[in-house]
């Protein structure tokens, strides 16, 4: 092991339309979106990932699957983590208020199916699986200051979860025994709904849960240091749709630090307020380049350097626009 530890986290678009459908397109050769989702980790090799944007399943078979796929490829991931996401979840309800039942916007978390969707987190340090804290099922109603949608009724406020994916605390185990938590999520896009604005105001409060947990207002004790906070806020504090409040309050507050990773998706964003070297994702059919991926350390951790995986034009770019329309962050740490 280094005596660095590189973190990173990226939504890497493993999603399918259907369940199982990712399973199958893992176990097949010359797929060519898995081949450029690897080509893009052996360039990344980090030792820590958040993977957001991959479907899940009870058996957890499509993610031993990428796990092989990977230590074929001589990343060797020998730790992983993964729980049942609230994307696809059925609620019965009729949430989005269309007069119909059982759709994808009807879910706990939008999902065409039950784990449409969810994360996983890969190591090459020990996962303290018996010690990480699952958040999925807090309720968005019991959240401090939770911006509820003022057209929410009494039966949705007593089940309506806050984590559209998922919210955990899993600890890693480090070199010198100490145990390092890595706290990921990922956020609604802040769009998609009407004037009541249920996914503007959802989004903010997925990132403002941390804030809560951080200040010990939660029923849950808050994280030790050393810790890191990454994930898809799915909101960028600059430019775009969405409430940024919570997500800025998280970039300027004391509990982490914002070291700014920087990369270039060689695309001018003239109309945009924020600096495009911040950029996480590229939608090129519509929002453009925008910040909303991110990877936060504890502010007792030593940076010693953080990017944005954005390659030169060339194959290599190519690759990462085949896989996803996100690009990995990553942070690298001095090790305690």
């Amino acid at each position: 092991m280094a005596e660095t530890l590189r973190i990173a986290t990226w939504n890497a678009d493993l999603t399918r339309r259907g369940p199982g459908l990712l399973l199958q397109d893992l176990r097949r050769e010359n797929m060519p979106q898995i081949e450029a989702f690897m080509a893009v980790l052996r360039e990344l090799d980090a030792d820590i990932l958040l993977l957001t944007g991959v479907d899940y399943d009870t058996r957890q078979l499509a993610l031993a699957a990428l796990v092989d796929r990977l230590a074929a490829a001589g990343l060797s991931y020998p730790y992983h983590y993964a729980r049942p996401p609230n994307a696809g979840l059925p609620t019965g309800l009729d949430l989005d208020r269309n007069g119909r039942l059982n759709q994808a916007r009807d879910a706990m978390g939008y999902g065409r199916f039950q784990g449409q969707g969810g994360m996983a987190l890969l190591s090459r340090l020990p996962i303290v699986t018996d010690a990480a804290q699952d958040y999925t099922d807090f309720l968005w109603a019991d959240l401090p200051g939770a911006l509820l949608p003022p057209d929410m009724t009494e039966v949705e406020r007593a089940m309506q979860r806050l984590s559209s994916v998922n919210h955990w605390q899993v600890p890693v185990r480090l070199p010198n025994g100490q145990n390092m938590a890595v706290m990921g999520y990922a956020a609604t896009p802040p769009v998609f709904d009407g004037p009541e604005d249920r996914n503007g105001r959802r989004n903010h409060d997925e990132s403002a849960f941390w804030l809560r947990l951080m200040e010990g207002a939660l029923p849950y004790p808050p994280p030790a240091p050393p810790f890191v906070l990454l994930g898809d806020a799915n909101l960028d504090p600059e430019d775009g749709d969405g409430r940024p409040g919570a997500i800025l309050a998280l970039l300027q507050g004391a509990h982490v630090q914002d070291t700014a990773p920087r990369g270039s998706h060689g695309r001018a964003e003239p109309a945009h307020r924020g600096d495009p070297a911040l950029d996480t994702a590229l939608f090129t059919n519509g929002a453009g380049g925008l910040r909303v991926d991110y990877v936060l350390p504890s502010t007792g951790l030593r940076v010693t350097d953080s990017g944005i995986l954005w390659p030169a034009p060339g194959p290599m770019a190519e690759t990462l626009a085949q896989a996803s329309n996100h690009a990995p962050v990553w942070v690298e740490i001095d090790l305690p």
